[in-house]
C-alpha cells in the first residue's frame, strides 16, 4: 500500500538519558492497542521495552509550516512522490506501448522491487548510521540522473524496453535508501511533541501528489513522451536543494557495524506475532490485489481511454484514500479494530472484482476509490501499531524492514497481476487477485485470533 508515514503515528519519543518511567505513560493520538478481555496486555505492551519518554506541547498546523525544517522536509517529500507518480504512468505507458505485453508490464514491478529486497537490511542500517539528510540527497541526485537519461533517449528515439528496465531498476535502488530514511529522518525535524501531527500533515501533502501526479504523468506523456521525464528531472533536483535546506536536530548515529545489528528490525519484528501478523496480511492481501498493473490495459483496450484516462485511473485510489483519511481524523476507530481491519481488508478484495468486471469508466473510477479507502484503514491500524512499538534507535532498520513488506505487496503484486493476465487474460487475472484477497483475509482471521480481537487503539 503507498509509501512510508501514510498513517497515524505516536508521539512517543525517547529522550537521551533520563531517568526511566513507567511505559504506559507513552501517549499517542491512536493511544495504546487493547485485546478485548480481562488482564489480557495489548499488542503494545507485548512489544514495547521498558524505554524512557518526553512528551513536550504538541503545535498547531500553521505552526508547523512555518517551522523551516520541516517546510523544506514536507516540499522535498512532495516533489519527490510527484517524481514517483510520474514515473509509474510513464513507464508503465511505454512499457506497454513498446512491448503490447502485460508480462512486460508486470515486470516493471518486479524490477522495481528487486533492489528493496536486496538491499533492505544495508538501507535501514545506512539511515541509522550516516548522516539522513545527505542519504536523501544522494538518492534524489542518482533518481534525477535517471530521469535525464530516460528523457534523452525518449527524447532521439533511442529507447528499448532493456534500457527502461535498467532505469527502473536504478531507480528502486534510490527508492530503497530513501524512503526508510526519509521516514527515519522526520522525528529529527518535527518540533518536540508534534510528531504525530507533523505526520498527518506530509501523510495529506503525499496524499495530494499521489492524486495529482498520475495526472500529470499522463498530461505530460500525452504532449510528449520525453515531457514527462523532464517534469520529473526538475522536481529531484529541486528536492535535493530543498533537502539540502533541511537543519534537523543531532541524530544518534548507530555504532555498530556487526551483522547482528544490521538485522535488528527483523528479529524486532519477529518477536511480535501481533504486528508480524498484521503487515503479513498487508503484504499478502494487495500481493493477490495488486490491480494497478493492469491499469494501462483497462486504460487502453477495455474502457478504451488514454494516458490521461490513465492518469485519472491511478489517482483514483489516492482520492479515495485522502477521503477516508480526513473522515478517521474526525472519526476515530475506537470498537473492534481488529475486526475493522479485516472487513476493510475484505471490502478491499470485493472492490477489486468490481473493478475487474467494469466497463464503464465511472464504476471502474468508483471502485478504485472505495478500494483506497479501505486500503486506508488497514493501514492506519497496521502502521499505528507498529510505531507504538518501536524505540527511536531503531527507526530506520525497522521502517526498511516495513518498507520492504510495503513494496512487495505493491511491486510484487504488479508482477503477479501481470503473469496471471498474461496466462487468463487482464479481466480473470483481476477478479482472481480479488477473490484470493478476500481469501486471505478469511484465512488471516483464523491464522492471528489475536488480531481479530484487538478492541481499540485508544
Amino acid at each position: 500500500m503507498i509509501m512510508p508515514a501514510r498513517a497515524l503515528q505516536t508521539q512517543c519519543r525517547m529522550a537521551q538519558e533520563p531517568p526511566a518511567v513507567d511505559k504506559h505513560a507513552c501517549v499517542s493520538h491512536a493511544g495504546s492497542a487493547s485485546i478485548s478481555g480481562a488482564d489480557q496486555p495489548s499488542v503494545t505492551e507485548e512489544a514495547m521495552p521498558e524505554q524512557p519518554t518526553s512528551v513536550s506541547p504538541a503545535v498547531s498546523a500553521g505552526e508547523l509550516l512555518r517551522h523551516r525544517a520541516f517546510l523544506f522536509f514536507l516540499l522535498s517529500r512532495s516533489l519527490s512522490r510527484f517524481s514517483s507518480q510520474i514515473a509509474a504512468v510513464a513507464i508503465g505507458w511505454q512499457i506497454y506501448d513498446l512491448t503490447g505485453s502485460a508480462f512486460d508490464l508486470g515486470m516493471v514491478g518486479l524490477v522495481q522491487f528487486a533492489p528493496t529486497a536486496l538491499l533492505v537490511f544495508v538501507a535501514g542500517h545506512a539511515a541509522d548510521r550516516f548522516e539522513r539528510k545527505r542519504v536523501v540527497q544522494l538518492c534524489q541526485l542518482v533518481e534525477a540522473a535517471t530521469a535525464l537519461y530516460l528523457a534523452g533517449i525518449t527524447y532521439l528515439g533511442a529507447v528499448s524496453e532493456v534500457q527502461i528496465f535498467v532505469a527502473t531498476f536504478v531507480l528502486g535502488i534510490a527508492g530503497a535508501f530513501e524512503s526508510p530514511t526519509t521516514a527515519a529522518l522526520l522525528p529529527l525535524i518535527a518540533p518536540q511533541g508534534s510528531l504525530q501531527r507533523a505526520t498527518a500533515v506530509a501523510s495529506g501533502a503525499g496524499q495530494v501528489a499521489t492524486i495529482t501526479g498520475p495526472a500529470l504523468g499522463g498530461f505530460a506523456y500525452a504532449i510528449a513522451p520525453h515531457l514527462a521525464y523532464a517534469v520529473m528531472l526538475v522536481f529531484w533536483i529541486f528536492g535535493m536543494i530543498l533537502t539540502g535546506f533541511i537543519q534537523p536536530r543531532p541524530q544518534a548515529v548507530a555504532k555498530d557495524e556487526s551483522t547482528d545489528n544490521i538485522f535488528a528490525g527483523v528479529r524486532f519484528i519477529r518477536s511480535n506475532p501481533a504486528i508480524l501478523g498484521t503487515i503479513s496480511l498487508d503484504l499478502f492481501a494487495v500481493l493477490f490485489g495488486g490491480v494497478t498493473a493492469l491499469l494501462p490495459i483497462y486504460a487502453r483496450d477495455i474502457l478504451q481511454t488514454g494516458p490521461m484516462g490513465l492518469g485519472v485511473l491511478r489517482a483514483a485510489p489516492a482520492v479515495g484514500a485522502l477521503l477516508m483519511t480526513t473522515v478517521l481524523a474526525r472519526h476515530a476507530i475506537t470498537r473492534h479494530v481488529g475486526l475493522r481491519m479485516f472487513q476493510a481488508v475484505i471490502v478491499f478484495g470485493v472492490a477489486t472484482i468490481v473493478f475487474a468486471l467494469s466497463s464503464w469508466m465511472w464504476l471502474s473510477v468508483l471502485s478504485l476509490a472505495i478500494l483506497g479507502a479501505a486500503d486506508t484503514i488497514s493501514v492506519v491500524i497496521r502502521f499505528s501499531l507498529v510505531q507504538l512499538a518501536t524505540p527511536d534507535e531503531m527507526r530506520g532498520r525497522v521502517g526498511a524492514v516495513n518498507f520492504l513488506f510495503i513494496n512487495a505487496s505493491n511491486q510484487l503484486g504488479q508482477f503477479e497481476s501481470g503473469l496471471t493476465a498474461a496466462l487468463f487474460g487482464a479481466m480473470p487475472a483481476a477478479v482472481l487477485g480479488g477473490v484470493c484477497t478476500v481469501a486471505v483475509a478469511l484465512l488471516w482471521m483464523k491464522l492471528f485470533p489475536s488480531l481479530r480481537q484487538v478492541e481499540s487503539l485508544e
